[in-house]
């Protein structure tokens, strides 16, 4: 019996067939590299082969293919995060460790350097059996390394509320056609499919079966640099992004947190020279998937940078070139500019893959959506005069202001993968900069829009400052940090500014310079001129702006981007209201490091924004109403469609209600107005809360209009005056001073008869949501506007 039962075990029982790794096998393919591998296509596993233990390699993970959405954010090409990493042996297993690079001790002394080492945590981020050696290499099963959702997909669907996901091994594999080996990077592509209960329409809106989600992750181990690259110092004045880490063997007397820059490693072939060439020139790719004339756009706007390297004495040290049809985008070796398809349009943005050690760029990865380009035509469709009136091939100067905007995009992007930072402060310097966010700049001639001059051609001036701080080459004998200093010196002396996202994005953000998507040395006046530009354009705007044979519904599409033409020069004017002006000061720069916007300049763009709550300049004139027809069958609203209160109808008092809110929301914002307050108790002569306040209140519940349709616009603009004063008075996160001020207003319009706002029947309703307020304080919410459409980016930062 006991040997029968042997028998059972021996025939039923059998070890899987994979579980010994044997390289005679004719199942395996090795392949040879950086670390060679082998891949068993019988069982669909990759074996990875470590012949150096404690060996330092840079490991990358990305994602190969999207999901298609810019609102849930999974993008092909994506990168995600790098690491050091090393194999280390503990008994029968290799640790995959990843080193804790934060924190270090430069020094000599191992003793030291191991005190510091042990005092922080490491990560191993995978430990396997050994399966074999061979020659003194040790071989790994890699694939459950490789078979897991390196990238986060599951995570980001579950936060984006699209549903819970969990990753179906049965329906992945390593994908075989983009994993690869070179001598010094090799490349693994696995295709992954995440089961799960979709709950969010995006994820809906992109999935053929949006129960079954597949992408494929990609992973590289990458050979670190050699240790020729020198670290360059940052300065917060330079426009470079900061790469920092905690030096314990700092002397006492230093700071122990060091600050360099990123950038791409770049020599020149004679330093004596004034013109050299590079020891390696800076070489980036485009897609080869980028149709035209989008690919000679982004060539040409690419290229621009070589202007700056230029300046600093190199000779095409830096190229653009097309991606050979065979190269992957996410091989380490190229730097990439990728075209980016989505289901609506999306952000377009600039990625790095840098060592972790040093701050050096050894990729650069540019992500371009490609919808972007199609919102730009649209401005350009809603702006012109009659573009349709005699030919629907009439199209020309429309794609010539898109492709001029993907030019800058082009320049845009690539400076962040060259190390650079947003600059806000640039388009108050002559357009200094492609790494601003820049308006089309338009002009009214006679009765028309001039388009000549709506985007810049070629790199800034700032942008050559950055370029000389990170990458000029400084001769044998010259003390770089002093050279370094003569370059901000004289950017300063040239009046160049550099202001970044922290001060521009921010809903109470207070720079009276940085502005996202704005245009002028003077906000308020380029206001002025927006609002000019838009009243024209709307007069001239008739059923001519679409196609023959479009349904007359698309013209509520077109006509979107020009209503709200405004809503980026409102945002800047805005913030000079409470407002300040400052630079990333350093001692001894001799730069301004703050002051408060004065009173005349801050008064001066109140009265700006004034004008956009006023209904006769707001409002959407009367004879256009009759160009926008309930929508036709198959072409519904969608999330950049004017939203309203009125079912199938188009709502202009909700038009109006939406902008009026827009900029109620930018001046009255909780933080401007504490600013207010604080800056009128130290200078008695500024604006101060109180005069925003009653200015607010005058020139709209003061203001009267004849005409029914203008009264019942300024009405709905009036009810979201209230509702921000309200607010005001409500906020638990401002100073005393603006609740007080802000129920002394609200007090007064229960008392005072403005405009006679209060003899007409709304005014019971005001009267009543008032009453309400003050016996029910804990239950107030503002009443939500109907929401804007999606506007920015206005293509659609750099996130960067």
């Amino acid at each position: 019996m006991k040997h029968l039962f042997l028998i059972f075990i021996s025939v039923f029982f059998v070890p899987p067939s994979n579980a010994q790794f044997d390289e005679t096998d004719m199942n395996y393919k090795k392949f040879d590299g950086f670390f060679n591998f082998y891949y068993d296509e019988a069982h669909g596993k990759i074996y990875l082969e470590v012949d150096a233990l404690e060996k330092e390699f840079l490991h990358v993970y990305s994602l190969s293919s999207g999901i298609g959405s810019n609102d849930i954010g999974l993008d092909r090409g994506q990168l995600g995060n790098e690491q050091v990493a090393y194999f280390k042996k503990v008994g029968n297993k290799l640790f995959l460790i990843q080193p804790n690079l934060k924190f270090r001790a430069l020094t000599d002394n191992a003793l030291e350097k191991k005190s510091v080492g042990q005092a922080f945590a490491k990560s191993v981020l995978y430990g396997a059996e050994i399966e074999k050696e061979i020659n003194g290499s040790y071989i790994i099963d890699l694939t459950d390394f490789l078979m897991r959702d390196a990238h986060g997909v599951s995570q980001r669907l579950k936060n984006k509320k699209q549903g819970a996901y969990k990753l179906d091994t049965s329906r992945s594999a390593v994908d075989m056609d983009r994993t690869k080996a070179f001598p010094k990077n090799v490349e693994f592509d696995v295709m992954l499919t995440f089961e799960g209960e979709p709950k969010g329409d995006w994820i809906k809106s992109v999935t053929p079966n949006p129960s079954l989600v597949t992408v494929a992750q990609h992973h590289s181990f990458i050979e670190l640099p050699d240790d020729g690259y020198q670290k360059r110092e940052f300065d917060p004045r330079c426009g470079s992004y900061p790469f920092s880490y905690y030096d314990y063997a700092t002397p006492i007397q230093e700071p122990i947190l060091k600050r360099f820059i990123t950038r791409h490693r770049l020599r020149k072939k004679d330093p004596s020279l004034k013109v050299s060439e590079a020891l390696e020139p800076i070489i980036y790719y485009l897609d080869n998937g980028t149709p035209e004339p989008v690919r000679s756009a982004l060539l040409e706007g690419g290229r621009w940078w070589n202007e700056a390297f230029e300046a600093i004495g190199y000779k095409d040290a830096f190229q653009l070139k097309i991606l050979p049809d065979d190269a992957d985008p996410l091989d380490v070796r190229y730097n990439v500019i990728q075209w980016v398809h989505r289901s609506t349009r999306g952000w377009s943005y600039g990625s790095s893959v840098t060592d972790p050690r040093t701050g050096e760029i050894i990729k650069g990865h540019v992500s371009l959506g490609s919808l972007r380009i199609r919102q730009d035509f649209l401005i350009a469709q809603a702006l012109m005069n009659e573009p349709f009136a005699e030919s629907d091939y009439n199209y020309e100067s429309m794609l010539e202001l898109a492709l001029a905007r993907i030019r800058q995009l082009s320049a845009h992007e690539i400076g962040h993968t060259l190390g650079f930072a947003h600059n806000f402060a640039a388009s108050t310097n002559n357009r200094a900069s492609v790494m601003d966010y820049p308006h089309p700049q338009f002009s009214v001639k006679g009765k028309e829009i001039d388009f000549s001059d709506a985007y810049a051609t070629g790199i800034g001036e700032w942008d050559k400052v950055t370029i000389a701080y990170s990458y000029t080459d400084f001769p044998e004998g010259i003390d770089e940090q002093e050279g370094l200093d003569q370059i901000l010196d004289k950017a300063r002396r040239d009046g160049l500014r550099f202001i970044t996202d922290q001060d521009a994005r921010p809903p109470g953000s207070s720079h009276i310079l940085a502005h996202l998507w704005d245009n002028g040395t003077n906000a308020s006046e380029e206001l002025d001129k927006v609002l000019e530009i838009r009243k024209t354009a709307i007069s001239n705007f008739s059923l001519d702006n679409i196609r023959v044979g479009e349904p007359n519904t698309v013209l509520e599409d077109v006509f979107v981007p020009l209503y709200f033409f405004h809503r980026y020069q409102t945002e800047a004017v805005a913030k000079i209201v409470g407002g300040m002006e400052y630079n990333y000061a350093v001692r001894g720069d001799g730069q301004t490091t703050i002051e408060m916007a004065n009173s005349a300049i801050q008064q001066q763009a109140l009265m700006g924004l004034l004008k956009t709550l006023n209904a006769s300049v707001i409002a959407v004139p009367k004879d256009k109403l009759s160009l926008f027809p309930p929508r036709a069958f198959g072409y519904p609203r969608t999330r950049e469609s004017i939203k309203g209160k009125t079912g199938v109808s188009f709502d202009p008092l909700s038009a109006a209600e939406t902008a009026a809110d827009m900029t109620l929301g930018f001046l009255l914002h909780p933080e401007r107005a504490s600013r207010l307050i604080q800056q009128k108790a130290l200078d008695p002569k500024s604006l101060g809360l109180e005069k925003v306040l009653d200015m607010v209140i005058v020139n709209t519940l003061g203001r009267v209009h004849k005409d029914p349709y203008l009264f019942e616009v300024q009405n709905s603009i009036n009810f979201k005056v209230l509702d921000h004063l309200m607010n005001l008075a409500a906020s638990k996160n401002v100073h005393p001073g603006v609740n007080a001020l802000a129920n002394d207003k609200i007090k007064s319009i229960n008392e005072t008869n403005f405009g006679k706002a209060l003899e007409q029947i709304d005014a019971l309703e005001m009267l009543r949501r008032i009453r309400n307020f003050y016996e029910h304080p804990d239950k107030f919410k503002m009443d939500p506007a109907p929401k804007i459409p999606d506007g920015s980016p206005i293509g659609m930062d750099c996130f960067h």
